[in-house]
């Protein structure tokens, strides 16, 4: 048991000033008044940094130089958590994208082995398709692109305790389909849509609760007669979407206006391929047989589509803060609280409470991270603070 002290923490909700976050087995024990605290109580001195919760990214293709698609295995989801702690995410969902059965399968098998073994981090599988529409593939494969027949179907419905999401275009499927993934305990979401409006309401009646990266392979609110998909997503009060604030994705205004309507149920995420938090030797990498190409941060193919981020979340929140104008506590909503309500897994993580799980991210003023903390552990503590903890 340890306290953290001489922070500025953001619980989620509102900032705390001149209080400690008492640490015991990995969840938040107390928030304290310092002065009231136990002399003999351990302390980690923070010097004025920021504390929130950790960063929890709902769409993460790859980072630090590699791909889930290209390497499906243990070693690729540690990589990838390791990479995460350096902008503050301290959870994610690794993200197959369109791939063959077999390959869907091993991403199951991989992630349910590596979750065994490391509570709180990857919060299980997101398949973004194949079940979309091949009109708005984007980058995916279109030899892949196909219809969830039934016995995938019912495989998958088994596998609600590893796949966490699975985005499909509704268009492409009877709304059985949604109801029996719903009832197994598996978010879906609409993504690589042509859906109409009504389409889309339909869907969200059946039971899809989310929006995978707003604005993009989704149809557009086009005029005044023609709201598209993301007119559906405003026009419904319970839907919750994952937006992609790199500069390129979405324009700024757009972002302004999303949040403007959907408030805390708008997610930043990354949408984060091999770009992200690699190494400035690396300019292209392969996206499931497509080369793509790292150019002025943009990841692109040889037709200019654009093939995921290099975006990484600490980025994201600053380019929300920066750029887009959104305050500094939505902005670290977006990355935390946001969401952990939108996969069900608020109880354990997105804020600062008492009962919580530790994963934290700790930020300078200028919004550059410092550390993270992962299950009440510090995964960078700096050697003097770790003297300082044992000589208390």
């Amino acid at each position: 048991m340890f306290a953290l002290t001489e922070c500025r923490i953001f619980t989620g909700e509102a900032w705390l000033e001149q209080q400690a976050i008492i640490i015991n087995n990995g969840r938040i024990q107390a928030l304290l008044p310092e002065k009231t605290l136990d002399p003999a109580l351990p302390r980690i001195p923070l010097q004025g940094a920021l504390i929130s919760a950790g960063f929890i990214d709902l769409q993460l293709n790859g980072c630090g130089g590699v791909m889930f698609n290209s390497d499906i295995s243990t070693a690729t989801l540690a990589h990838m958590q390791r990479t995460n702690l350096a902008s503050g995410t301290t959870s994610f969902l690794p993200t197959l994208i369109t791939s063959p059965d077999s390959d869907i399968r091993a991403a199951l098998s991989v992630t349910r082995e590596y979750m065994r073994g490391h509570a709180h981090q990857v919060l299980g599988l997101h398949l973004e398709g194949p079940y979309l529409n091949v009109v708005r593939k984007g980058i995916h494969p279109a030899a892949q692109v196909r219809a969830l027949d039934t016995d995938m179907l019912d495989f998958l419905c088994q596998q609600s305790d590893v796949l966490t999401k699975i985005t499909l275009a509704p268009e492409c499927h009877s709304p059985q389909h949604i109801r029996q993934l719903v009832a197994a305990g598996i978010k879906v979401a609409i993504g690589h849509t042509a859906a109409s409006f009504e389409q889309a309401k339909a869907s969200f009646a059946a039971g899809i609760s989310f929006a995978t990266h707003l604005y993009n392979a989704m149809t557009p609110t086009a005029n005044g007669r023609t709201p598209g998909v993301v007119g559906a997503i405003y026009d419904n009060d319970s839907i919750y979407a994952g937006i992609i604030a790199d500069g390129f994705h979405v324009h700024g205004a757009n972002i302004r206006l999303a949040h403007k309507i959907m408030g805390a149920r708008l997610c930043l995420v990354t949408d984060a391929t091999a770009a992200a938090g690699a190494p400035a030797s690396l300019t292209e990498f392969d996206f499931c047989s497509t080369t793509v190409r790292i150019k002025d941060g943009q990841c692109l193919d040889e037709q200019g589509t654009l093939g995921g981020s290099a975006l990484t979340m600490i980025e994201g929140v600053r380019y929300l803060v920066n750029t887009v104008g959104i305050s500094l506590e939505e902005a670290l909503c977006m990355a935390s609280l946001n969401p952990a309500k939108a996969i069900g897994r608020e109880r354990d993580l997105g804020a600062i409470a008492v009962g919580k799980v530790a994963n934290l991210v700790i930020l300078s003023e200028q919004l550059s991270v410092l550390n993270t903390v992962v299950n009440g552990q510090f995964t960078n503590l700096p050697d003097a603070l770790i003297g300082h903890l044992d000589n208390e």
